[in-house]
Parts: C-alpha cells; sequence; structure tokens
C-alpha cells in the first residue's frame, strides 16, 4: 500500500494496460502441465454444467424448485470459470499476457458480479433443501414459482449492484505505474497494490463488503445444514440416513470450499507475501468450484443420470422413427385407376 505519490506523474500518465503474469513464474515444464490441465478443466466445466441445464430443462419430471436453482447455479458456473479461464489459457499458448484497462474493468466487474451472485443463490439452495427436508408436506407451499423467481431476481440483482460499486471505486484510483499484476486475473488485491495513492478506506470498504456477502450467507448455509443434520439423525432407516446425508455432505464441502477461499481472500484484503499462495486460493473458488458443480449434481445425482438416459433413449427413438416413415412411404395401388382432374 502506498501512502503517497507524486500527482503530478500520477495526472501526466494514465496506465492504458496491465500484464497479467498468470504462472509464468512458474517454470516451463510445469507450465506445459498446466496448460492442458486448465484446458480439460475447462471443457468438463461447461459440459457438465450444459448438461445439467439440458436434462433438468427438457425432463418434466426436474421441473421442481430445487432444479430451477440448479439450472441457474449451472448457467452462473459456465459464465464465471469462462471470464477468467480463457484468458489464463491464452497466456499460455502466447507471449500476449496484457489486458487492456477497461478490460480489465469489465472482467472485475462480470467476476465479482458473479462470485456475490453465487454466494446469495448458494444461501437459497441451502433454504431450499432445509425445507424440503425438514418441512416436506409444506414444500412446494413455501418454495412456489414466486418465491424462487424471487430469490433468483434478488441473487443476481444484489451481485450487481455490489460489484458495481466495487468496480468503480477500484478503477476510479489513480494507476500511474507499474502495470504487472502479478495473478492470472483483475483481481482487487493485487491491484490494490498498484494504485499509487493511500487505498486505506478502499481495503475497509472491501472487507466490510466481503462480510456481507460471505460470512453472511454462509451463516445461513450452516444454519440450514445444521437443521438438515438433525432431522437426517432422526431418519429410522440407516439407507435412507446414508443417501441423505451422502448428498448433503457433498454439497456442504463444495459451498464451504467456495465461502472459505473467498472469505479469507476478500475479508483479509490485503495481499499475502507470497503471491503464488494467493493464486492458489483464486483457482479453488474461481476453477475447483465450477468443476465440483457438474460431479456433485449430475454424476452423483440419479434423477439427473435418470433423466439423461431418458433423453438419449428418446432422440435415438427418433432417430429410428425418421428414416423408417420415409422408407414406408404409401404407393399408389396399380391396380386401382386415378381419378383424372
Amino acid at each position: 500500500m502506498r501512502s503517497s505519490y507524486d500527482k503530478t506523474s500520477a495526472n501526466s500518465s494514465h496506465i492504458e494496460e496491465f500484464i497479467l503474469l498468470g504462472f509464468s513464474n512458474f517454470n516451463t515444464k510445469l507450465q506445459l502441465f498446466l496448460f492442458p490441465l486448465f484446458l480439460f478443466i475447462y471443457v468438463f466445466t461447461l459440459l457438465g454444467n450444459f448438461t445439467i441445464i439440458t436434462v433438468a430443462t427438457l425432463d418434466s419430471l426436474l421441473h421442481t424448485p430445487m432444479y430451477y436453482f440448479l439450472r441457474n447455479l449451472s448457467f452462473l458456473e459456465i459464465c464465471y470459470i469462462s471470464v477468467t479461464l480463457p484468458k489464463l489459457l491464452q497466456t499460455f499458448v502466447t507471449k500476449k499476457k496484457t489486458i487492456p484497462f477497461y478490460g480489465c474493468c469489465a472482467q472485475m466487474y462480470c467476476f465479482f458480479t458473479l462470485g456475490v451472485t453465487e454466494c446469495f443463490l448458494l444461501a437459497a439452495m441451502a433454504y431450499d433443501r432445509f425445507v424440503a427436508i425438514c418441512n416436506p408436506l409444506r414444500y412446494f407451499s413455501v418454495m412456489n414459482k414466486t418465491t424462487c423467481l424471487k430469490m433468483v431476481t434478488v441473487s443476481w440483482v444484489s451481485g450487481n449492484l455490489i460489484s458495481l460499486g466495487q468496480t468503480a471505486s477500484i478503477f476510479s484510483l489513480p494507476y500511474c505505474g507499474p502495470n504487472l499484476i502479478n495473478h492470472f486475473f483483475c483481481d482487487i488485491p493485487p491491484l490494490l497494490k498498484l494504485a499509487c495513492t493511500d487505498v486505506r478506506a478502499n481495503e475497509i470498504a472491501v472487507s466490510v463488503t466481503g462480510f456481507l456477502v460471505l460470512p453472511l450467507p454462509f451463516s445461513l448455509v450452516l444454519y440450514s445444514y445444521g437443521r438438515i443434520i438433525a432431522a437426517i439423525l432422526r431418519i429410522s432407516t440407516n439407507t435412507g440416513r446414508k443417501k441423505v446425508f451422502s448428498t448433503c455432505a457433498s454439497h456442504f464441502v463444495s459451498v464451504t470450499l467456495f465461502f472459505g477461499t473467498g472469505a479469507f481472500t476478500y475479508v483479509r484484503v490485503k495481499t499475502s507475501d507470497t503471491p503464488d499462495n494467493d493464486k492458489i486460493l483464486s483457482l479453488l473458488y474461481s476453477v475447483v468450484t465450477p468443476l465440483l458443480n457438474p460431479l456433485i449434481y449430475s454424476l452423483r445425482n440419479q434423477e439427473v443420470k435418470g433423466g439423461l438416459k431418458k433423453i438419449i433413449a428418446q432422440q435415438e427413438e427418433a432417430g429410428t422413427r425418421a428414416p423408417a416413415k420415409h422408407g414406408t412411404r404409401k404407393q399408389a395401388d396399380p391396380g386401382v385407376p386415378r381419378r383424372r382432374k
């Protein structure tokens, strides 16, 4: 953090682009390994989340509040990982590691809009599971279409407004050089280090915002899962108890990873003396959690797998019917004379 700067220099020079160092400080062999790894993660995440959206949309049995939230989460994860990973992949294969000033601004805005939205959406999903397990008889009356729509809308609107305020405050700071961002995307902590002015007020604002959008929603998640665990322990059959607990445990691990790494980064705004550790933390909530979503909600979900099999079977059946219709075209009987027009 810089407490003072040369105002004349700041006013006469303005950074037009930043250089994202990414993982360029890693050795070449490791970079050659990281590129295919990140490419595989990106493709798998896109395919997995697209599959969830497709199955939950086409299978009428999955038109429930849970899968309504899941479709929104899958769409959000596709956008979330697409904000950072393509640029990171580009830095591996090309020498161009620069990003325009306003491109950096747009990346930060999109990234934090999606991140904050996911915080509120995960809290809404935890509440949905709480009502479904702890109050099943009133589930569809409590989690009706209007309620679900309001919860999703509030999540997206809150994400946009909070991100807009943070992005505007960060990019209104003077940046007069250097322009090297020791990160793989435009994140708040490394950008604050580049500002040539006192940023203590910005650090406090980011910490307060981080507390509002991370620990508070996570508290609701903890409360919901605490009630869920208490309800699970009352289930009489071991099979039913293990099934529900296994599903909720995998959800909770993913949610805890997202909130925990995010809180450590933004509630504790100041970057550490080891930027590589900050990059690893960022990878956990920006790359790993979008990857876990399809693993948890599709590969481990019998309803999604059943819906996918049904859709594939319907497509195969439709494919076999089409040639049959063309091949059995009704021909005129040669023994019956045609009527003249």
